[in-house]
């Protein structure tokens, strides 16, 4: 990347990496940009992986926006009659569990497992695997999730020293601190249901919520693609094939299995299905966010989370804030602008006052816990932070006369 005086440049001559839009669109209704990547298969993730991105329509609004205009005119009624159904084929009263809700004791998978147990009558086994470090109140809500909800829990300690190898190269090859979090909360669940006969797995609401592509919110499943794989030889981790894990860093299989989906047979075999619970009922995060305080004890953080103006949401993981920043270093898009799109589709703000948040908020280094996560890692804070300059991508970011980084382009 060329440094020096880029803000000079014409936009169209700007290379966009990650295979961004080169065009910066912004949401008529929300403050998201058309730089939001679509969640995907999280262990395909390479050093040269191109993004499938937000789509915006002729009349400029997004596809995440056009998904909650669409939940208005859902018969929730009829949704859950379709819940009922499918429940009622696989409920247990024999004592055995008959679906699992991974979760870490957040708002959401509280909401989830009490919601399955306490008005449907199923008998959830909740798995968890844990944060990469921790808040204190990120655990004190997961033993209020176990001991006030009242719940069966499975914690899976996996190998910490090479979670920490992976940690680090995820954040070397793609900057993405969290890949090792999100693997384990994508992978653990479809993977312990298999091995222990549990037909049913349950998580919130469809990623087309915040960004991927509408006709994803057609089926209730989700996509195996996400839990599964074929060939060991196409699967990465930390951005590195599974070959040069073993060759190059000395790992073994076992050391990696626990970090891997589940083999595509296997979970054909056994005949697991992955269903999102917004599906069938109307997922409103504040809404998830006041049951989780009354049935399960969750507290929200104490203080405002660095980088947006909210308490309560991803607050379980000191790399959370970390996560958020990367993001906005990537695509532009800070915790702040995630926060507010979310809200203003929910009619909790208007876009007037989401705007206004992200320009006060996006962007707040978060130093609160990043010398932990840095010890933790055994990686060089400013070493870290130096590093954020390799990935910034041309056609958003530039640099002031006086030398600091800007972007380009703002919402208004």
């Amino acid at each position: 990347m060329n440094d020096n005086k880029i803000d000079l440049e014409s936009d169209s001559n700007l290379e966009a990496f990650y295979g961004l839009p080169r065009q910066v669109k912004f949401c008529c209704r929300c403050v998201m940009s058309n730089q939001r990547p679509a969640s995907a298969v999280e262990f395909r993730h390479t050093i040269d992986s191109k993004k499938e991105t937000l789509a915006f329509d002729e009349d400029g609004v997004c596809d995440a926006c056009r998904v909650a205009e669409a939940k208005e005119k859902i018969d929730w009624k009829s949704r859950e009659d379709q819940l009922l159904e499918l429940l009622d084929k696989y409920r247990r009263n024999d004592g055995q569990y008959d679906c699992i809700v991974p979760g870490s004791g957040g708002k959401d998978s509280c909401y989830q497992s009490h919601v399955l147990k306490y008005k449907y009558g199923m008998n959830p086994l909740t798995v968890t695997w844990p944060p990469i470090l921790y808040t204190d109140y990120g655990y004190e809500n997961w033993k209020n999730w176990i001991d006030v909800g009242g719940f069966d829990n499975l914690s899976f300690r996996r190998n910490g020293r090479v979670m920490k190898l992976l940690t680090r190269l995820s954040i070397e090859n793609l900057f993405h601190p969290f890949q090792t979090f999100i693997l384990g909360q994508k992978n653990l669940g479809p993977k312990l249901a298999a091995k222990l006969g549990i037909p049913l797995v349950f998580y919130g609401e469809n990623e087309a919520e915040y960004g991927n592509p509408i006709a994803d919110t057609s089926t209730s499943l989700r996509s195996k693609s996400f839990h599964t794989y074929q060939n060991v030889d196409e699967v990465f981790l930390g951005g590195v094939s599974i070959r040069e894990l073993r060759d190059r860093y000395d790992l073994s299989i076992n050391d990696l299995t626990a970090f891997l989906p589940a083999p595509a047979e296997e979970i054909a075999r056994t005949d697991v299905q992955v269903h999102y619970l917004g599906y069938y009922l109307k997922w409103t995060p504040q809404e998830v966010y006041y049951y989780a305080v009354d049935h399960c004890g969750f507290k929200a953080r104490p203080f405002r989370t660095q980088g947006t103006y909210s308490k309560y949401n991803s607050i379980d993981d000191k790399i959370d804030d970390l996560h958020y920043w990367t993001t906005f270093i990537k695509f532009g898009i800070g915790r702040a602008t995630y926060d507010a799109s979310q809200e203003i589709r929910n009619r909790h703000l208007t876009r007037e006052e989401g705007v206004a948040l992200v320009k006060r908020f996006d962007g707040e280094f978060p130093d609160r816990y990043i010398d932990d996560v840095m010890d933790y890692l055994e990686m060089d804070r400013e070493q870290f932070i130096a590093m954020a300059d390799r990935f910034r991508s041309p056609h958003l970011w530039r640099r002031s006369e006086g030398g600091e980084w800007q972007l380009r382009h703002h919402v208004e």
